[in-house]
């Protein structure tokens, strides 16, 4: 089974970082690994229990991967594991954590665990598709880190005028 932890640095505010992952309004402008993803029940976003569908774009275009959020916590943690499977894939689950570093700066930490099948293949290919997955998500969180130098501001007035951070707030406020 493969398990790696991959820490980014990011130039925006945790919630920020956040939120231009998971509003999809957001996402399609910068995501190079998926071509459409969205919420099943139509909503903006996930939330624990949503089950999202993402479809694969450029050289992994065949890939369509279903996900159950088990956890999503805003700003802090949102994680996610594979309904049924997705060929290469015979188990997969990540999670991301955000962590404040300072003004306009964050870390991502992003944690994944997979398997790959057909089982008697395993050992071959487990480390191959493990390299890919990490280049692959080393390339699409430098996108949205591009993304952000750029946009930051945009998604932070987007936030106010949806409301978005002040429920946040409310949500940390004791």
């Amino acid at each position: 089974m493969a398990h790696r932890k991959l820490t980014f640095p990011m130039p925006a505010r945790a919630d920020v970082v956040f939120d231009a992952f998971h509003y999809h309004e957001w996402r399609c402008q910068w995501d190079s690994l998926v071509r459409r993803t969205s919420v099943e029940s139509g909503a903006p976003c996930p939330s624990v229990g949503a089950t999202t569908e993402n479809l694969g774009a450029g050289a992994l275009r065949a890939l369509s991967m279903r996900t159950q959020f088990v956890s999503y916590d805003r700003p802090v943690v949102a994680a996610a594991a594979m309904v049924g499977q997705s060929f290469p894939f015979t188990q997969w689950a990540a999670s991301m954590r955000h962590q404040e570093q300072g003004p306009h700066q964050s870390l991502l930490i992003y944690t994944y665990t997979f398997q790959v099948g057909p089982a008697a293949l395993r050992t071959v290919m487990e480390p191959v598709v493990d390299w890919v997955f990490v280049r692959k998500t080393r390339q699409r969180f430098q996108r949205l880190a591009q993304f952000l130098a750029v946009r930051a501001a945009d998604i932070a007035d987007w936030q106010q005028t949806q409301g978005v951070a002040k429920a946040a707030a409310q949500k940390v406020t004791p």
